[in-house]
């Protein structure tokens, strides 16, 4: 071998080199998280901050580090082909295309890319100094480029900058989620606290209010012994009060208040007069989104509401609680009751309270069933179904089996639901 082969086989070696480096930047700086990289610009870091600054002009960039690479590839390939034909004359041509197509494929594109795939953010800090530099030297030529392409897309009729994203900011938040639940980085109550937070919006409170025919509540009518003996034995702290019919709320008894009243009447129960420290109550509509319900919750410093229709009747009440307990799971105090709505059975399929909301059924088994259409697992049955089912019915739909057990009057009060998979 000569000292000029020598020296092109080098320039060879040299040019692979540089296209393994373009080909693994181009594939780490596109991969790259933007989250992070915005997350370590904030605490101070510069590679962070050129790579985020190279993003934002995402065509020069590109179009510098396909300049660079092409170039490469094509002076690796030129200098290749004359060391070959040289060596071995004609036929050098054909073992130049074969041999530095298999080269270059392997060691300077999925080698890198391989590599930039699995360590996007680490190479893309690695890399952002130097492909700075890079795309600066071709930036003149890449902007005469850019205004080339765009001419010609112009010409061909091809809209520019009209791209818009097929999914809004909640939903790429959700994707994303679910995608790193798949991948074991987050667990699953981190992936439900995350998914109820982004819920928040979309849900109002008369998908998370307790009904009113689950509503503990005082009748005023009553006599004092008896309203204080029903406010101690309640679980709750806040009570509803009546008067006449349940739906004609008064006030709202708050447990302190009755104690305080109690201690300054000497305990005497008979002078008690429940109107006078009851709370005034506070009506919201059915169709406030929970993040303004519990934004308004904040600006009044109240953890209850009380919920009505578009005619004005009460529906049934919303808690702070209820809403802190989309985002973070059931919450229970000494005073709550487990959750025993859905119990499973040896033979796989789950035994499930009509009234249960479908939202808590999905949490507590893992299921997805939807719930845009109704609140209760009874209330999706009779939604799918479109009639009234009677015991013993069963129907399939979203990848399940309903089977009616239990019905009273119009309401139905058990299901057995099985999955279909499973039952298969």
């Amino acid at each position: 071998m000569t000292p000029y082969d020598w020296l092109a086989l080098g320039a060879v070696i040299v040019c692979l080199l540089l296209s393994f480096f373009f080909s693994g930047s181009e594939t780490a700086l596109t991969a790259s998280s933007k989250a992070r990289m915005h997350a370590l610009e904030k605490n101070g870091d510069v590679r962070a901050a050129l790579v985020n600054h190279m993003m934002a002009q995402r065509e020069r960039l590109i179009g510098g580090i396909l300049l660079g690479n092409n170039l490469v590839n094509i002076a690796a390939s030129s200098l290749a082909t004359g060391i070959l034909l040289a060596w071995f004359g004609t036929a050098g041509i054909a073992y130049a295309t074969i041999g530095m197509t298999i080269v270059v494929v392997i060691f300077s594109e999925v080698l890198p890319k391989t590599i930039a795939i699995n360590h996007p953010d680490r190479v893309a800090l690695r890399v952002a100094r130097p492909i700075q530099i890079i795309v600066g030297l071709f930036g003149p030529l890449t902007l005469a480029i850019e205004a080339l392409v765009r001419a010609l897309l112009r010409a061909m009729g091809v809209p520019l900058g009209a791209t818009t994203s097929v999914l809004s900011a909640s939903e790429e938040l959700r994707g994303a989620v679910d995608l790193l639940h798949r991948e074991g980085s987050v667990v699953k109550d981190e992936r439900d606290m995350l998914g109820g937070l982004l819920d928040l919006s979309e849900l109002e409170v008369s998908d998370i209010m307790v009904h009113r025919t689950k509503m503990a509540s005082l009748n005023a009518d009553e006599p004092p012994e008896k309203l204080v003996r029903e406010a101690l034995a309640s679980s709750f702290t806040r009570l509803p009060l009546w008067r006449e019919r349940p739906d004609n709320i008064v006030g709202v008894l708050h447990a302190k208040n009755l104690l305080r009243e109690l201690q300054a009447l000497g305990n005497d129960v008979t002078k008690l007069d429940v109107e006078k420290i009851a709370l005034e109550p506070w009506f919201v509509p059915d169709v406030t989104s929970l993040t303004d319900q519990l934004k308004a919750f904040r600006r009044r410093k109240q953890h209850f509401a009380l919920v009505v229709d578009e005619y004005g009747e009460v529906m049934g009440l919303v808690t702070l609680e209820d809403i802190l307990e989309e985002i973070v799971g059931d919450i229970s105090d000494e005073h709550d009751r487990a959750f025993n709505g859905a119990r499973r059975n040896p033979d796989g399929s789950v035994s499930v309270e009509g009234s249960v909301p479908i939202r808590d059924v999905n949490r507590a088994m893992g299921w997805d069933l939807p719930d845009e259409e109704a609140t209760t697992i009874a209330g999706l049955v009779i939604h799918e179904a479109r009639i009234i089912p009677e015991p013993g019915q069963t129907f399939l739909f979203h990848g399940f089996r309903f089977q009616v057990m239990r019905k009273q009057r119009n309401r139905i009060t058990l299901l057995r639901v099985t999955p279909l998979a499973r039952a298969a």
